[in-house]
């Protein structure tokens, strides 16, 4: 265990999702007092949809669940968010964002080949590009958040 256990949670939830069959991401969500209240794992194999990842997920249960103004909750993932989920975090209000593996770190462990072409734009660059400020903290260095992907990159 790190000293991030939110963090620890979320790559929790990505290697339940590489359990599952999915991509190995996970997520999880805490309210303004920094309690954990949501979770969510990548679904893109497992629900056959290119947008079920572990952010994105998060963001649309909480959306059902909380409401669709998350101003004050934070995100935490087991890897950067792409630019998709960045998007939706940040439509969705939330002020905070923290994750383990960089997105450059998983391109370099993913681009080999064309089922997995990387989208290079990290998460600050999104978010710097809208009007609403959120604070992104990482990557950190948890071993864990590279162990989970293994093998599942290679072709």
């Amino acid at each position: 265990m790190s000293s991030h256990p939110r963090l620890d949670l979320a790559i929790e939830q990505a290697r339940l999702a590489r359990q599952a069959g999915n991509h190995p991401f996970g997520a999880v969500l805490s309210d303004p007092s920094g309690t954990v209240v949501l979770s969510a794992q990548n679904t893109v194999m497992t629900d056959s949809d290119a947008t079920g990842h572990a952010e994105t997920n998060l963001v649309r249960l909480a959306s059902r669940t909380i409401g669709p103004n998350l101003a004050g909750y934070a995100i935490y993932s087991s890897t950067e968010p792409c630019a998709m989920c960045a998007g939706a975090i940040y439509w969705s209000g939330i002020t905070k964002v923290v994750f383990a593996l960089a997105e450059s770190e998983l391109n370099a462990m993913a681009a080999n080949g064309p089922e997995h072409p990387p989208l290079a734009m990290p998460s600050r660059e999104v978010f710097a590009a809208g009007q609403r400020p959120i604070q992104v903290l990482g990557p950190f260095d948890i071993p864990g958040a590279r162990e989970v992907h293994g093998d599942s990159w290679r072709d």
